[in-house]
């Protein structure tokens, strides 16, 4: 993994454990690798792990069974918002590009029709 220095790491591991969840490489109900296990592997603190963790828990993505490990939350409903918001957040990024580059909304819309060869 590569880490933008202008984002916190921990922030950054918790955005690519979520996206990994959203994608579905990481089941509802699946085992997290351990804070130690992936502080290694990313050769990052494992305090900044654990920090990652905590968020991800806080957002109800993942829950903590104490002795057994770090899970994914099995509640479809958590897991789906978070993909809408994500989808929502790439959307309104698109949208602000194509209307930089001089695109109105009718326009935009006519292009992505164009571009995946369906009709309106």
């Amino acid at each position: 993994m590569n880490f933008d220095n202008n984002l916190p790491i921990y922030v950054q591991i918790g955005d690519y454990l979520k996206r990994q969840i959203i994608s579905g490489k990481l089941k509802e109900g699946d085992k997290l690798p351990s804070v130690r296990d992936t502080s290694k592997e990313l050769k990052v603190n494992p305090n900044t792990v654990q920090r990652s963790y905590q968020e991800l828990e806080r957002e109800k993505l993942v829950f903590t069974q104490r002795g057994m490990g770090t899970f994914v939350t099995e509640d479809k409903d958590v897991i789906k918002n978070l993909k809408k918001g994500y989808a929502n957040e790439i959307i309104k990024n698109f949208m602000e590009d194509m209307k930089t580059l001089g695109f109105n909304s009718s326009d935009i819309i006519e292009l992505v029709y164009e571009i995946i060869g369906e009709e309106k």
